[in-house]
């Protein structure tokens, strides 16, 4: 299984890199993890049409396409594991999960995505979402393979 990380801006803080660097590193046991940052636009008024068509100029072909968005279905961790599960068994090799940027996600990229994730009705720092999201991959992998890991 390859999983891809498609986010807007790059992690600047050393606690957020580390984060996501230590749980990238847990996956390897897992899966093939890569995480593709595109450039931010900070407030210009068309931010998000321009991180937009970034984002999907590093879409990779034939790749199972996820949003992150506030309006997407919410999953707890065990419907996640096993939706991971359900979608390597049905054939896709490859997902991708998009992280926007913090006007959001342009609506050609949400047409585009297969699917709407949401974490929470909360909003999150861009770059906390990809330590959470890191995460929960994590723990989807550790459930389906029936490891232990903290509740």
């Amino acid at each position: 299984m390859k999983i891809t990380i498609l986010c807007v801006g790059k992690l600047k803080e050393k606690f957020y890199k580390d984060a996501v660097a230590e749980y990238a590193k847990r996956l390897l046991a897992y899966c093939s993890l890569q995480i593709i940052e595109v450039a931010d636009e900070g407030h210009e008024e068309l931010a998000v049409e321009k991180e937009g068509r970034r984002i999907l100029a590093k879409l990779p072909e034939k790749a199972y396409v996820v949003a992150l968005c506030i309006d997407g279905k919410e999953k707890d961790s065990l419907e996640l594991a096993r939706w991971m599960g359900g979608r390597m068994n049905q054939g896709d090799s490859h997902l991708v999960f998009i992280i926007g940027g913090s006007y959001g996600l342009s609506p050609e990229v949400l047409e585009k995505a297969q699917e709407r994730l949401s974490f929470s009705k909360l909003t999150f720092p861009h770059a906390l979402m990809r330590v959470i999201l890191t995460e929960q991959i994590y723990r989807s992998f550790r459930i389906l393979k029936g490891e232990p890991y903290h509740k």
